[in-house]
């Protein structure tokens, strides 16, 4: 399978990404940032200048109870509200699919009691929070070039379905399409239509099920081949269906997430999961332009899994 064949990977062709993209020790052996060491300051720079029209955009989704996914979204908001003053306390389960955030790369092992990302052992994860792979050394913040791919824009359609994920050699149509010549550190952003799909489908539940809407595992090699620092989208994975396997999924086939998990654990890619990308579409769309200045801030959080995130889009 290649892009060039538009062919999606077997699962045996998936488990050779492990090996295939493995970015273990490209940055040395105690690299913490990953994909992000393709945001050099040359990148930024270049982000900035498409900063134009001064339009900003928020692709964070509230922070509610939102019943959707299988996954409970754990967000819970304590006021206390005095005669001159008032406060809150939140408490935030931030992975899954109901919350906007930013996955570090201790989110993810290689295995069952695994490796973690260049190759540091599980068990540097506890109970106390993570020694490697943490979300604090983002804490200067993620400042580059976003490249949207509407994928319901380009296919005419409202969103895509279960039956057709996004795959890494539509994204390169994308990007002709629109002239967006894909560049080393850019932000991919995937839309996939979430917020149509959820209301033509009110009761369906996300979750790592097998007949999940999202991306294909074929885009991981777009990914890798353009040097990309970030994937953003508002669909996640698609379910390990799509490899054909048939079901039940065999038990020690990784493919419940299958871009979560080459991304994270091997590529080094940090994933901002759960975007809202409506009105970064629609702005795209009347300037005539995909590409922007993105930045994100996760919280500092030492030994932390990730963060829940407001991006900004700035066109």
């Amino acid at each position: 399978m290649s892009l060039a064949d538009r062919t999606p990977p077997s699962l045996e062709e998936f488990e050779g990404y492990r090996e295939r993209f493995s970015n273990w020790g490209r940055w040395g052996p105690d690299d913490a940032l990953g994909t992000l060491n393709h945001i050099t300051p040359e990148v930024r720079r270049h982000a900035l200048s498409l900063a134009q029209d001064g339009r900003t955009i928020s692709l964070s989704l509230t922070i509610s109870t939102d019943p959707r996914s299988s996954m409970v979204s754990g967000f819970e908001q304590e006021m206390r509200v005095g005669s001159m003053s008032s406060g809150d306390r939140i408490s935030v389960n931030f992975h899954g699919w109901t919350t906007t955030h930013l996955d570090a790369l201790c989110h993810i092992f290689t295995a069952p009691n695994g490796q973690l990302y260049n190759g540091h052992p599980a068990s540097d994860v506890t109970l106390e929070g993570a020694r490697s792979g943490s979300v604090e050394p983002y804490h200067n913040g993620i400042v580059t070039r976003g490249v949207l791919y509407d994928v319901p824009r380009h296919r005419g359609v409202d969103h895509i379905t279960v039956e057709t994920p996004v795959h890494g050699w539509e994204l390169e149509d994308i990007a002709v399409s629109q002239g967006t010549e894909p560049r080393p550190g850019d932000a991919v952003i995937v839309r996939s239509g979430a917020q149509a799909f959820f209301a033509s489908r009110p009761d369906f539940a996300m979750g790592m099920a097998d007949e999940m809407p999202g991306v294909h595992a074929s885009a991981l090699e777009f990914l890798h081949t353009h040097d990309a620092a970030l994937l953003s989208w508002d669909l996640l994975d698609a379910g390990g269906s799509h490899f054909g396997v048939g079901l039940p999924r065999p038990e020690a086939s990784p493919v419940h997430i299958p871009i979560h998990e080459i991304a994270i654990p091997y590529m080094g890619m940090p994933l901002l999961d759960n975007a809202d990308l409506d009105a970064l579409a629609a702005a795209c769309a009347e300037a005539g332009r995909w590409e922007f200045l993105l930045m994100v801030a996760p919280l500092r959080i030492r030994g932390g899994t990730g963060s829940p995130v407001n991006p900004i889009a700035v066109l």
